[in-house]
């Protein structure tokens, strides 16, 4: 009775997981390969809005499908790569770049880590200095070392 119930539980799940693991159809490459080949240098340089850490090219997201298909459209419709980078910038901000120009709007993302790093150090070094004169012994005057003498021998 026991193998039936766990042959049936069995069963169940590896059909639950079967259905629930059924990818999604692949996207289907442009009729023109120029195209394509073009679109894909261009989401290279782009950030994926939905994975942050992923470029276009190689996001998954149902939001990246739709920015690769409107760059498609920028492409058919004769845009330069530089123009299809300023409508996106115009729309999304600079962070859809995946490395955004160094102007004043974005040195807090080029120099923000740096600063942070350096600013640690700083605390680092006040926090050991510190430390350090905690630890140091008090330099003794003659008459206390005269009386711890006395103390230790007496």
């Amino acid at each position: 009775m026991k193998r039936v119930v766990l042959n049936a539980v069995l069963a169940v799940s590896i059909v639950l997981f079967a259905s629930v693991s059924v990818g999604r159809e692949a996207v289907p490459m442009a009729e023109d390969p120029k195209l394509e080949a073009r679109l894909v240098d261009i989401s290279q340089e782009l950030r994926c809005l939905v994975c942050q850490n992923e470029s276009l090219a190689s996001s998954h997201a149902e939001l990246a499908d739709d920015l690769r298909q409107e760059v498609r459209e920028l492409i058919r419709s004769g845009k330069s790569d530089q123009e299809i980078k300023d409508f996106l910038v115009a729309r999304y901000g600079d962070f859809v770049l995946y490395r955004p120009e160094v102007k004043p709007l974005t040195w807090v993302l080029w120099f923000g880590p740096f600063l942070l790093l350096v600013i640690a150090a700083i605390f680092l070094g006040v926090y050991l200095r510190q430390r350090r004169a905690l630890a140091a012994p008090a330099a003794m005057s003659d008459d206390e070392r005269e009386r711890a003498k006395q103390l230790l021998k007496g």
